[in-house]
């Protein structure tokens, strides 16, 4: 039974925690775009232009 005495004040103690920290990603809009990480994937990366040297010279 004395257990209880020490289980209630650490669940109460996490339950604090948990609201002080969704508060804090509010704040700081960690949920404003949650798709676009999971969009990212889908786009198509700039393609770099191919350069053509027209200069004559090989390499050997």
């Amino acid at each position: 039974m004395n257990i209880i005495y020490y289980l209630i004040p650490v669940a109460i103690l996490f339950i604090v925690i948990g609201v002080v920290v969704f508060f804090w990603a509010t704040k700081t809009e960690q949920f404003e775009d949650l798709e676009k990480q999971g969009f990212s994937i889908l786009s198509d990366d700039d393609v770099k232009p191919n350069v053509i040297n027209n200069d004559n010279k090989t390499n050997k």
